[in-house]
């Protein structure tokens, strides 16, 4: 997903994205969403299956 679009995702559920890279702006949504910020820090070991960013986050590992 660009970050665009990461980033209108965000506004719509009320976080500013301002500044912040992708990353920290998954693990936010991740937060606001009740689940573990956990987008990038695996490092290839997630057992996170349902995930919606678990394609975007092992693709960067």
């Amino acid at each position: 997903m660009k970050v665009k679009e990461i980033k209108d995702m965000a506004t719509k559920m009320g976080i500013n994205p301002g500044k912040m890279k992708k990353a920290d702006l998954i693990r936010t949504i991740q937060v606001t969403e009740g689940n573990t910020p956990c987008f990038q820090t695996s490092n290839g070991n997630c057992d996170q299956n349902e995930c919606s960013w678990r394609v975007d986050c092992l693709a960067a590992n």
